[in-house]
Parts: C-alpha cells; structure tokens; sequence
C-alpha cells in the first residue's frame, strides 16, 4: 500500500486528483475495491492502480445507467481510483488496468460504469477513447462550499456472439 499511496501523491501533485486529498488516503484506496483492486508494475516497480465495486453513497452512474435499462443499481460495478504514475503514461497502462477491471466485473454478471470530475480532462479522454459512453453530467455537492460537475460513464451493452456473428 505504501507504494500505491506514494504513486497517488505523484498524480495528486501533477494532475489534482484526487481532487481533495484523503486523510487516510490508503484506506481511500482500499476502501473502493470490494470487488477487487489491481496494480501495475513496470520494470518492478508500482505504476498504476484500479479498484472495483459495488456502487456506494455519492455514486451517480449506476442509477443513470440502471435507471435507462429498468435493472436495479446492483446489476453494476463501479470502475475507481484509476491513477498512473506520470512517468510510466503513454504505454498503456491505464488501458490495461480498465480492461483488467472490466473483464472482472463482467465475469460477475455485472455492468461496469464509473464517475470521473469533468475537471480531470485527461481522464475523460481515455475513457472516451476506449469506448465508454457519457451518461450525463451531474453538479454533486461535496461539501457546504465545494460543488463539483461529475461525468458519469458506462460502457455499451456487450452484443451476444452466436454463430457466424462478429
């Protein structure tokens, strides 16, 4: 955990995020993956990390998403705490943990959606890129003086495969 939390310092000087930074910011990290949590190494050290889980209070995506597809919010994952090392971007591994995630929450039956601050552009991009679909845009009020405008994301229904589809 020290390494994942020195990594998230790094992001959180170069990128601001997390937006406010956690008290405890190892719990912060492993408090988002109750369906799992990876890493990524590069050249053995730590570069990048993901967790999944159940939606939770202040989540917005999984009642969008559920919410359009007359499922309940549980039938959701919720993609967190994406950060890479801004020494190791440009190779991938922010594609690759999301695909880690992904894959996890679709071997449990689940739709994987996600929240991003629409400030963190970068973010939005990549996830864009990598076929995720904007919900909406939310104002969500953090605090008595902090209202942030959040993008809620989910990915496209898989289409079934059968025989002589795709």
């Amino acid at each position: 955990m020290p390494a994942c939390v020195a990594v998230l310092a790094a992001v959180q000087r170069r990128d601001g995020y997390p937006v406010n930074w956690p008290e405890r910011p190892g719990e912060w990290l492993s408090g988002a993956s109750s369906l799992g949590a990876w890493v990524a190494e590069l050249e053995g050290r730590l570069v990048g990390h993901v967790g999944l889980s159940r939606g939770g209070e202040g989540d917005l995506a999984p009642g969008l998403w559920s919410g359009r597809n007359g499922v309940r919010p549980d039938a959701t994952a919720v993609l967190s705490r994406l950060f890479v090392d801004p020494g190791a971007r440009g190779r991938g591994i922010g594609a690759l943990l999301i695909g880690r995630a992904v894959e996890e929450a679709r071997s449990r039956g689940l739709h994987p959606v996600l929240d991003v601050v629409a400030s963190d552009t970068a973010a939005t991009a990549l996830y864009e890129r990598l076929g995720w679909e904007r919900l909406a845009t939310v104002e969500q009020r953090w605090s008595p003086r902090q209202t942030v405008a959040i993008h809620c994301y989910a990915l496209p229904a898989v289409a079934p495969h059968g025989p002589g589809q795709g």
